[in-house]
């Protein structure tokens, strides 16, 4: 892995972490996340105390969002792609995939970027602080971020390569979510949404996936009133969106003519923990893992 490169100077420059909470939240709001990052990564890599749970999540917010600009992109090339192929015009297609190295080298210096901060900084400071939830964060962060560079990767051996990588880095922060967190605690949540759509999406094992979100959230509910006010919100959200999906995979399942279970279970019960209403306006935590938006208190997807 290349080593962390150094942060960019922020205008304006802090003066206590109050400082860095107020400026980043205005670089959230205007969306400049390559200095949302910068200016994060140096009030992690300045202070010799571990970040709270608002910086920690507006760190997140700042990664999510320079890498969710390229993922796109690299969708949309991908597609063009594919178009090229079929038209069988050279040109073109040399120049989407000159475009696509562009995109991959970025995606991979950011992500790499990010992996040494998070070994050589932000893990060790939850550790020495024995902070669970923030140990539990970074890991899932670490497991989401090799899933872009899977997804990113230029040829099918790294691609191959990186999804292992973030199928064992799921397998452990699941793990470690399991012995350190409760069940309705957000962060865990969060841990079990993400790993259920990696399990969805990138291994298409449909009903692995559905198994493991509905115990997740099957044991969340059970305990949801033990929630203190202040994570109930995020909790109960997060429960929303795992529902969503088991509705979803249900459905599809159904539709592959390969249903899941023959009984009713809880996916067709009223879950009225969260209303539609109000889930929409926290984008960041949408189903779709192309979607990148602004900061919430457990960033957690």
């Amino acid at each position: 892995m290349a080593e962390a490169a150094e942060p960019e100077p922020i205008p304006d420059e802090p003066q206590c972490r109050e400082d860095y909470v107020r400026i980043a939240k205005e670089l959230d709001i205007d969306e400049k996340y390559d200095e949302l990052v910068d200016l994060m990564k140096q009030l992690a890599c300045t202070k010799d105390v571990k970040m709270t749970v608002e910086e920690r999540s507006l760190l997140a917010v700042g990664y999510k969002n320079v890498v969710g600009i390229r993922i796109a992109s690299w969708r949309i090339m991908t597609n063009i792609e594919a178009k090229e192929i079929q038209r069988g015009d050279q040109e073109k297609l040399e120049m989407v995939r000159t475009y696509k190295n562009k995109i991959a080298k970025e995606l991979s210096d950011i992500c790499n970027d990010l992996f040494q901060l998070l070994a050589k900084t932000l893990i060790p400071a939850a550790e020495k602080a024995d902070d669970n939830e923030s140990k539990v964060f970074y890991h899932k962060m670490e497991a989401e971020y090799t899933r872009y560079m899977s997804e990113c990767a230029l040829d099918q051996k790294t691609k191959e390569s990186y999804r292992n990588a973030s199928k064992s880095l799921y397998e452990k922060v699941t793990d470690l979510a399991k012995q350190t967190l409760e069940p309705p605690n957000p962060v865990r949540l969060g841990v079990a949404l993400c790993y259920s759509m990696f399990i969805n999406e990138v291994e298409e094992a449909y009903e692995d996936a559905y198994k493991h979100a509905l115990d997740c959230f099957e044991e969340a509910i059970v305990c949801l009133d033990t929630l203190p006010d202040e994570t109930y919100k995020d909790s109960t959200h997060i429960m929303q969106l795992i529902r969503d999906n088991l509705v979803e995979w249900k459905r599809d399942a159904r539709d592959r003519e390969k249903p899941f279970m023959d009984k009713d279970d809880i996916v067709d019960d009223e879950f009225d923990g969260y209303t539609e209403s109000e889930s929409s306006t926290c984008d960041e935590t949408s189903t779709d893992s192309s979607s990148f938006s602004s900061f919430s208190s457990y960033d957690y997807d």
